[in-house]
């Protein structure tokens, strides 16, 4: 039987440490593959904790690959390759902790008519914006600085919001960096073009499918050759990468764009493995990754990279608002010198005053709580309109999916209409529609009759008039 003293868990929620000291031995090969885990109850009742408890950690170490469950057998480990003097994660200590939706991010600005329902959405990183904080924040910044902030700013941005993101990370993402390791730039697609750039527009990039075409096209205008890399229930399968002439993977395995698939540690490490056995890196897109409404966060790729194979990228877009224009790279720290000598030339392209607000802001606490607000926000908006799903006509002929996490979830429709057809017929009845093949690169990578519902900036009150018109489009 399991067993861990609970009562050392400091601050931590008790399924949190439980998670941390499974996944601990795990790691460290004390529980093999293959093992069985006790049954909740059974272990809630030699633990002293509630079944609760038990069951909210195997499901965060489920959500992560970490085990498989078996219809009427239990929990089991999975095949996950153990490190040595692996110390239980919460003996080390603990993490404490683009522009627009992903669909307009592909299919650009929203005609300009009015949409009885409009499922690729135009909201997200806008509900809730503190503006009385920024606002406040921003003054602080003019009083303090002033003629400062007229100077020029450092190419990889400021050094306080450099040391700010280095805490915000460590705390929430569990990412270990530098404040030399990060650079700041105004969007994910100009830091996509840095990337390029800095590893070499000779390599080979591969990129998911179904994924964010925008990534792919920046890559192809700089040169790079690219290809498609399968996307299933689990991310990229190694195999699509394993054998190949590909040198740089352009991947989201916390939450993929747009199957919402999360990544395995298992493949994870493969994924790790692959770029460790050559000069190969891994870019990892978190994209949306904030907003996870079951268990606790999925730990990014970099987190668990050894071997400084991973560049990190994120933005504020959808956490505080697209027109901020604020992202951020992390480089592995052999990657540091090249990126000064290659790229250094470069001005920042995010305004001083902007950055400096936003240290503060990160800095002060403010993000963590506004991130808190907004995951409430969210998830009650989220569920408003599954809600409003199922009590519409539509009901019996679609099934909600990935629905945890993100700001968009799918939803397969039971028709024979091709999605192009039931695209058109939409557009005619006043419907703007977003399906999984709108975002393949070759057809048939992505399953057809799947919605991609973004659902920030739908009001649940006024859904009904568009779902009982969609459901007459399916026959």
């Amino acid at each position: 039987m399991l067993t861990y003293d609970l009562e050392k868990r400091g601050e931590l929620p008790r399924y949190d440490y439980l998670y941390r000291c499974i996944k601990g031995d795990i790691l460290s090969g004390r529980l093999g593959p293959g093992e069985r885990l006790p049954s909740k109850r059974a272990l809630a009742a030699h633990l002293g904790t509630a079944v609760a408890t038990v069951e909210n950690a195997y499901a965060q170490l489920l959500a992560e690959g970490y085990l498989v469950s078996r219809q009427r057998a239990g929990y089991y480990v999975a095949q996950v390759e153990s490190r040595a003097g692996g110390a239980c994660p919460a003996e080390v200590g603990t993490c404490g902790a683009e522009a627009g939706l992903w669909g307009e991010r592909r299919g650009g600005e929203a005609p300009p008519r009015p949409w009885l329902l409009d499922l690729r959405g135009s909201g997200g990183g806008i509900e809730g914006f503190p503006f009385s904080v920024w606002a406040r924040l921003t003054r602080r910044v003019l009083s303090e600085r002033g003629p400062a902030l007229l100077r020029a700013v450092p190419h990889s941005g400021v050094p306080e919001l450099r040391e700010a993101l280095a805490r915000h990370l460590y705390e929430l993402r569990g990412i270990r960096a530098r404040p030399e390791q990060i650079v700041v730039g105004a969007g994910a697609e100009y830091l996509y073009n840095l990337l390029v750039q800095l590893l070499g527009r000779e390599r080979g990039y591969g990129l998911e499918d179904p994924g964010y075409s925008r990534a792919w096209q920046v890559y192809a205008l700089n040169g790079a050759r690219c290809r498609s890399l399968p996307v299933d229930g689990q991310g990229v399968p190694p195999e699509a990468f394993e054998g190949t002439d590909l040198q740089v993977l352009h991947l989201s395995p916390n939450h993929q764009f747009p199957t919402g698939a999360v990544t395995p540690i298992p493949r994870r490490q493969a994924m790790l493995r692959w770029a460790g056995a050559g000069d190969r890196y891994l870019i990892e897109d978190d994209y949306d990754s904030e907003f996870r409404f079951s268990g606790r966060p999925i730990p990014p790729l970099q987190s668990i990279d050894q071997g400084g194979k991973v560049l990190y990228l994120n933005t504020f877009s959808r956490t505080l608002a697209p027109s901020l224009r604020i992202g951020y790279l992390v480089l592995p720290p052999a990657l540091v010198g090249r990126y000064r000598e290659k790229l250094g030339f470069y001005a920042c392209t995010v305004p001083a005053i902007e950055q400096h607000t936003l240290a503060l802001f990160l800095s002060e606490g403010y993000f963590e709580s506004h991130l808190n607000r907004m995951r409430v926000f969210y998830r009650g908006r989220r569920d408003r309109v599954l809600e409003a799903v199922q009590d519409s006509p539509l009901a019996g002929r679609c099934r909600p999916l990935r629905e945890e996490a993100g700001l968009h979830f799918l939803l397969e429709l039971d028709t024979d209409v091709p999605d192009r057809e039931l695209a058109r017929r939409g557009e005619e009845a006043g419907l703007r529609l977003s399906f999984l093949t709108d975002y393949q690169r070759r057809e048939g990578s992505a399953p057809a009759h799947t919605l991609v519902v973004h659902y920030p900036a739908l009001a649940p009150e006024g859904l009904g008039r568009g779902l009982e018109a969609l459901a007459r489009l399916l026959d």
